[in-house]
């Protein structure tokens, strides 16, 4: 199969993606241009497959890896394709990668159940991490890298690959390629191969772009998509609580995209970003300095950072620099396992108990065993191994003798022609106590990856070549059983977009369209007694559930205390949060709640109103039922208001008795004197019915209090009332032709208007009570802890209608009593009378106001001020002066005193 041939079968879809490798390679320094498609004569294109590993088999599975880091200087220019040299600076882990992938198809080919009676072959390539290499190498892999130039024919993709006996080493095609070692690089491959539909399935490329398929139907991976890592940092910075959270991610969509999808996942939680700090990889000085600063002006004490591990060392040496050495770290797989940052003093310095998701890791039984037991003398063919061991010893293994230079590729010929000067190894090297990178499977991370990969492409090659009718009694079945020389690679996608197994491990693998289901290891970096830093697992993450070993955690502060980042504490019970103008929801102040509202939550945003029957307690915390007050005979305005009354009612009795024993005497007999003593009756009763609105209120105490209360003061002012009339009535019937006018008033009749005045109370209060009567109950509009029992009126008309009727009374009396304050006479009554409802009606004048005005049980004792002022009031300006006379004045205790003017 010719290059030239390949080249034009692939040219419509490969021209997109030789533009995404010009973009590359400017990035990388490579100078790309058109030239390549200039040099299309009929030569062979050179290849760096001489820096690889082939053994041939049934099935040929290529393989792509970044063997080594420093590119040649041809390298820089595209167009000396054709005269490639080698890489060099060979690299230990990803040399670990490619005999895991070794190991995992040894186990395949001497298993009985997985492909049986099939050999897996090999064809392994160094990219040295070059976009341009990697595009080369895998269409090396998928054209055979045949030297022929003669074939006139397009090749038939179709009809299958491995086909012909006579293929030499590197020149059969290969149905997948394990590779893509990063996302840019995948991004190419699966856009070289898509037209071909050979899968390529990637252990490290991890960008969500790629999860696309309609772009990359042909891409597969045992790493997980990068927005899996960003949710499950998220979901620890929501277990803990951070709210106050820094980020310094690289500027491109690696670190882009973990941004953005932080903030989704954390939305709605209360946390926010206080910064976003990116770093370019050609300005990292000047960009870790500025992030640097702004840490340490921050108040953040937790730092995201996703970015690479090169990067973190230059941000950390910064830090380090201005002696920041208290913050948190949060890490991304990227860095979170770096043995380069662990073990750098300035480092330990800095970033103390770091927190980070790592790719998962998992043991491969035997392959410790397996690397240890390499030795080029078992594999005389493996170059890389040789490379490995004189790096490693210092020495050039005995088994480069066993072939001659001229036998080998120019690229490894010259490499041991400069290698010749280095001694001889004596066969006693062995890499039983040899300890780097390459040896350790502590911790297989992108190696199982790999390891994955192959049993995937196995599992998948497995279900394609099974014939579930292969012992019918037919025996035809050539249309429907897959033969190994006649593998389709369409066919093995479809079958890879099926896949379903379970892992030596004894986990189950799956595809969700490319991706594997997402798993992570939570580790975090701890130190030792000796000072140095070691890398602890201390959870996982199994898609979306989180499983955390908190208590394994040793923090940033040396401490298992979780380190707090906040804007803003969080708000206790009873306070409430209120954003402060123009700052992130997460910078609030706490306010109180206010009365009779709550907050029995950390951090709430609102407060919450008790129900009517409840009030708020004095931290705001939680609602208690409210407290029953009312005016009480042990409270000191209850036992005044009490004492007030007693008085009253005691005094009235000691004017009684005067009466009583004074009974004869003119100031007694005047005007009556039954109406007297029934006044004196009515004014006690007023005193007394005060003590009836004292007390906890009940069902026949409201309807008592206002009814003794009524008819107490109706009886009160038509005594007095009918007093003024007697009063008139006399002086009028002194004059000429007026005599007969006193029969109309004796007496009879005196008692008769007294009662009848006193009935039409007492029918109202018995209507009122009957209808609407005033019941017990706690007054709830009044804010407060305490709620006031008292009696509500139920219906304000009848109410209305016992006060009018007291009030027309009393201003009728006032008027008649103001007619006849200048009668000619000594001992006027009507002035006596005119003073006491003056002081009458302007007490009840004065208590509507001061009664709707007054709070809970105050209004209670505004009414019971009223009853007593009023009853003083008559009390004091009706019998004072007649007792003083009685008592203190005698002489003046006649009828002719009395009469005269």
């Amino acid at each position: 199969m010719s290059w030239f041939s390949l080249l034009f079968t692939l040219w419509p879809s490969l021209a997109p993606s030789m533009l995404l490798v010009g973009l590359v390679g400017r990035q990388l320094g490579l100078r790309v241009g058109l030239q390549v498609v200039q040099t299309m004569t009929c030569s062979r294109w050179g290849t760096p497959s001489a820096q690889g590993l082939f053994q041939d088999g049934d099935v040929v599975i290529g393989g792509l890896f970044s063997l080594h880091y420093q590119p040649p200087a041809t390298a820089h220019d595209f167009t000396q394709l054709p005269h490639y040299k080698p890489c060099t600076g060979l690299e230990n882990l990803p040399l670990q990668y490619i005999y895991a992938m070794l190991f995992a198809l040894e186990e395949i080919n001497h298993s009985s159940t997985l492909l049986p009676n099939v050999q897996l072959g090999y064809h392994i390539h160094d990219s040295c991490a070059l976009p341009p290499w990697a595009m080369q190498a895998a269409l090396s892999l998928v054209g055979g890298d045949s030297t022929s130039c003669n074939s006139e024919a397009l090749p038939d993709y179709s009809a299958g690959y491995g086909e012909g006996a006579g293929e030499s080493r590197g020149d059969r095609p290969v149905p997948l390629i394990i590779g893509g070692s990063s996302s840019i690089t995948a991004m190419i491959l699966c856009r070289v191969l898509g037209p071909l539909s050979v899968p390529l399935m990637s252990y490290t490329a991890s960008c969500p772009c790629l999860s696309d398929r309609r772009q990359f139907p042909n891409f597969f991976r045992t790493m997980p998509s990068d927005i899996y890592q960003a949710r499950a940092i998220a979901q620890l910075a929501i277990r803990f609580n951070w709210t106050w959270i820094g980020a310094v991610v690289a500027n491109n969509d690696y670190g882009h995209m973990a941004v953005k999808v932080f903030q989704e996942e954390t939305q709605g939680k209360g946390l926010c970003l206080a910064f976003v700090e990116t770093l370019q990889r050609e300005n990292i000085v000047s960009d870790a300095r500025r992030a640097a600063l702004t840490i340490q002006a921050s108040t953040v004490r937790v730092i995201l950072i996703f970015t690479w591990y090169t990067d973190v060392r230059e941000l950390f040496l910064q830090l380090a620099n201005i002696n920041v050495t208290d913050r948190q770290f949060l890490a991304s797989e990227a860095w979170s396992t770096s043995g380069n940052l662990l073990q750098n003093p300035v480092t330990s310095k800095v970033a103390k108990g770091v927190l980070g998701v790592a790719i998962r890791s998992s043991p491969i039984p035997g392959f410790e065993n397996y690397l240890r037991s390499l030795h080029p003398s078992r594999r005389p063919h493996d170059e890389i191994l040789k490379e490995f061991w004189e790096n490693e010893f210092g020495c050039s293994p005995a088994a480069t003798s066993l072939y001659s230079y001229a036998s080998l590729p120019p690229a490894n010929a010259n490499r041991l022609l400069q290698k010749a000067t280095l001694p001889p190894c004596s066969g006693t090297e062995s890499l039983e106590g040899v300890q780097n990178l390459f040896t350790d499977t502590s911790q297989l991370r992108v190696t199982y990856n790999v390891y994955l990969a192959v049993y995937a492409a196995a599992h998948a090659l497995h279900s394609l070549l099974s014939c579930p009718d292969r012992d019918s009694p037919s025996g035809n079945n050539s249309s429907i059983c897959s033969s190994p020389k006649h593998i389709k690679p369409i066919e093995l996608l479809q079958h890879l977009n099926n896949l379903n197994f379970t892992t030596p491990q004894g986990e189950l693998l799956y595809f969700q369209g490319g991706d594997i289901p997402a798993k992570y290891d939570l580790v975090n970096w701890q130190k030792t007694p000796e000072g140095s830093q070691k890398l602890v697992l201390i959870g996982r993450v199994d898609g979306f559930d989180l499983q955390l070993n908190e208590s394994a955690i040793q923090w940033s502060t040396g401490s298992s205390q979780v380190p707090v980042s906040v804007c803003s504490e969080s708000c206790p019970p009873g306070t409430r949060k209120a954003n402060r103008k123009g700052e992130p929801l997460c910078c609030f102040d706490c306010i109180p709640c206010a009365d009779g509202e709550i907050s029995n939550k950390i951090g709430s945003l609102h407060c919450q109103r008790c129900p009517s029957e409840f009030w708020s307690n004095a931290k705001q915390t939680a609602c208690v039922p409210r407290q029953l007050d009312f005016l009480s005979f042990n409270e000191t305005l209850g036992i005044t208001l009490t004492t007030v009354a007693v008085s009253g009612a005691a005094v009235t009795t000691a004017v009684f008795v005067v009466f009583i024993c004074y009974r004869q005497t003119p100031m007694v007999r005047a005007n009556n004197s039954e109406l007297s003593f029934l006044l004196l009756l009515s004014l006690k009763l007023c005193f007394l019915c005060s003590l009836v609105f004292i007390g906890r209120p009940s069902v026949w105490s409201c309807r008592f209090q206002q009814a003794a209360f009524g008819i107490s003061f109706v009886l009160c002012v038509s005594c007095l009332q009918v007093k003024t009339i007697v009063v008139l009535a006399a002086f009028r019937s002194a004059r000429p032709g007026a005599g007969a006018l006193m029969k109309w008033f004796g007496p009879g009749q005196q008692r008769g208007s007294v009662c009848l005045f006193t009935c039409i109370q007492v029918i109202i209060c018995i209507i009122w009570l009957l209808l609407s009567p005033p019941v017990p109950q706690a007054d709830l509009d009044i804010p407060g802890l305490q709620v006031t029992l008292k009696c509500a009126m139920a219906s304000v008309v009848g109410f209305s209608l016992v006060l009018g009727y007291i009030g027309l009374l009393a201003c009728t009396s006032l008027l008649l009593a103001f007619l006849a304050r200048k009668l000619p006479d000594n001992f006027n009554e009507a002035k006596l009378i005119t003073f006491s409802m003056l002081i009458f009606c302007a007490v009840w004048v004065a208590f509507v106001p001061a009664y709707v005005s007054s709070p809970g049980k105050y209004a209670v004792a505004v009414e019971i001020f009223a009853i007593l002022a009023s009853s003083y009031g008559l009390l004091l300006c009706i019998f004072a002066p007649k007792c003083f006379i009685i008592l203190l004045r005698p002489e003046k205790n006649t009828k002719k005193h009395l009469m005269g003017r």
